[in-house]
């Protein structure tokens, strides 16, 4: 009797053979790979990965379109690590295409972003990609975290030196005289305050007083003829040229007085002799005085 090829022991190495094949797969399921769907894998050199692992995640714009297979290390070159991101086929990169290493979340989950060159070239799968680490927001922190912490010491130091500024001896005099000032300048308010109440009604009915003085020395000039008083002027003004007239006129009295330089020559002349007979009367009097003297002897 020939026996049967599907024996116990083959069954049993089938059903092996199929579990650890379906492992196989849920693993790398698990990790987001696909074994049914046709893949590229691309590798990216880093001097660091700062926590970068196998099945994290490869985005484009933000879409994920593939995950990290592997990581291989070197410590004795400069660029240690060796990544192997593994892709959709149908996702082709330009020449020139950039890998940056950054950070998926705030709690520092690391992920592949590819930003696309403007090439027509396009990389075949098992290329080196061009590979960059973008900072991220603990990476920033770091950075500015010295500058926080001197900027905090010199807070310290400006806080201490407001203090000891504060508590100096001259602040508190110069509070202490601050004080003073405003309990005087209270002071000068009331005393303001009790001139305006007692002595500004006074002033403001004097002021209204001389107010209604004023109009109505306003409403009586409004009243004043300024026509007749005008025309006076005019005819006293015309007098004073009629006058002016008679003066400078040869004919008049006054005029021939005035224009004559022949009278004028004369009274000229006897001014002169007489200034000359006082000169003469105060040199000698006795000149003049002796004949009224004899003439008196005479007469006696």
């Amino acid at each position: 009797m020939k026996k049967s090829f599907f024996t116990k022991e083959v069954k049993i190495g089938f059903a092996f053979v199929c579990a650890l094949a379906f492992l196989i797969w849920g693993i790398n399921f698990l990790k987001g790979v696909n074994l049914f769907t046709p893949s590229n894998h691309y590798y990216l050199k880093y001097e660091r990965i700062d926590g970068l692992v196998v099945s994290n995640g490869v985005f484009i714009k933000g879409y994920k379109v593939g995950q990290v297979r592997d990581i291989k290390y070197d410590f004795t070159k400069k660029e240690s690590f060796v990544v192997d991101i593994l892709m959709n086929q149908d996702i082709k990169l330009p020449k020139g295409t950039i890998a940056y290493l950054f950070d998926e979340s705030m709690l520092g989950g690391k992920g592949i972003n590819l930003v696309f060159a403007e090439e027509t070239a396009y990389h075949s799968s098992g290329d080196t990609l061009i590979s960059d680490t973008e900072k991220g927001l603990m990476s920033s922190m770091a950075d500015i975290v010295p500058t926080i912490q001197s900027t905090i010491q010199h807070a310290d130091s400006l806080i201490l030196s407001v203090n000891n500024l504060v508590n100096s001896a001259e602040i508190q005099r110069s509070l202490s005289n601050f004080e003073t000032i405003t309990a005087e300048l209270k002071k000068t308010s009331r005393g303001l305050n009790k001139i305006i109440d007692e002595q500004f009604p006074p002033i403001m009915n004097n002021v209204n007083a001389i107010c209604t003085d004023l109009k109505a020395v306003t409403t009586q000039l409004s009243n004043v003829q300024y026509q007749d008083i005008i025309q006076s002027l005019d005819s006293t003004l015309s007098n004073v040229e009629e006058l002016t007239k008679r003066l400078n006129s040869p004919d008049s009295s006054l005029g021939r007085i005035l224009n004559d330089q022949s009278l004028y020559n004369n009274i000229n002349t006897t001014i002169n002799s007489a200034n000359n007979l006082l000169i003469d009367l105060q040199s000698d009097p006795r000149k003049y005085l002796y004949p009224l003297g004899r003439k008196q002897k005479k007469q006696k």
